[in-house]
């Protein structure tokens, strides 16, 4: 299971050398995913550091675990969201360094049971923690009109979110829409052949991926409790994938800049390298933004 899927982490040594500040420091790693990002720094990193791993898909963990095989590593089957408390109940008062990659794992976007993939049909759900009783099924075939072109223009930023929101009140009336395909189908049946260089339906999956997780609250939730993770000296790296979480991270590192209390590291997002795009397709869209706490 845990070779089934190739997982490149984006950005790690550009990342590596902003984060891993001491070689024997307590790391964060907030979307722990298959693990890709934890165990480049434990490369890097001395025998004493250790790395708290949260991620909210406990499949993803199991993997994570087996692919790092460090005990340098703890994970957590938690949100990011929750590492404040976290870090309470184990006395640790501030980490080094913490990393929010905001990204899909490859094994999520890939393993169409998951629900994620817009060329690969499978069960509507896009849950990251699939306890969570709000799946993208539920959304579809439940939610009110206004609030399906809501997340569609607020959540995937959809230029069409009125007739797609329409299209899908037309649909759910003939029959439940259960699979990827489906949706997609519908997508595609409003755009026709005018088609852009992304698929029609990447910006409706996005909508729904991000509501059905709660996805900007909790970055928003994160970005406001920074204070309670990192320690003085100490950075957090955020590696978004999209404008919308892109925009949260710029204006709230701004904010605690301008207080007085943090310093930013790089002023604007950095990408990745042409190289890194041409191998990993995935890191096209990364932005990473870096802040270091300077004061108590």
């Amino acid at each position: 299971m845990s070779e089934t899927w190739i997982h490149v982490p984006v950005m790690a040594p550009q990342i590596a050398d902003f984060l891993l500040t001491n070689p024997n420091g307590i790391y964060l790693d907030g979307t722990l995913g298959l693990g890709g990002h934890a165990k480049f720094f434990l490369s890097r990193l001395g025998k004493e550091a250790r790395i708290l791993g949260f991620d909210k898909d406990q499949e993803a963990l199991k993997i994570a675990q087996e692919r790092v095989h460090d005990g340098r590593l703890t994970v957590f089957h938690a949100s990011y969201t929750q590492a404040p408390d976290e870090l309470k109940k184990l006395g640790i008062l501030g980490v080094d360094g913490a990393l929010f990659d905001l990204g899909l794992s490859s094994y999520q976007l890939d393993n169409p049971a998951r629900g994620f993939s817009i060329l690969r049909d499978g069960p509507l759900d896009m849950r990251f923690d699939t306890g969570n009783p709000l799946n993208a099924e539920v959304i579809v075939n439940t939610w009110p009109l206004s609030e399906l072109e809501r997340i569609l223009k607020d959540y995937g930023e959809e230029r069409n979110f009125n007739k797609i929101a329409l299209a899908i009140m037309q649909a759910r009336r003939q029959a439940p829409i259960t699979t990827t395909g489906q949706l997609v189908r519908i997508v595609e049946g409003v755009y026709g052949s005018k088609r852009g260089k992304i698929h029609p339906a990447t910006q409706t999956f996005q909508a729904l991926r991000i509501a059905c997780n709660g996805e900007l609250e909790a970055v928003a939730e994160v970005l406001a409790s920074l204070g309670d993770v990192i320690k003085p000296g100490g950075r957090a790296a955020v590696l978004t994938f999209h404008s919308l979480e892109d925009r949260l991270v710029k204006n709230r590192f701004k904010e605690l800049a301008h207080g007085g209390e943090w310093l930013l590291v790089n002023k604007h997002a950095i990408a990745a390298s042409f190289e890194e795009i041409r191998q990993n397709r995935r890191a096209r869209s990364a932005k990473l933004r870096v802040i270091e706490r300077v004061k108590l």
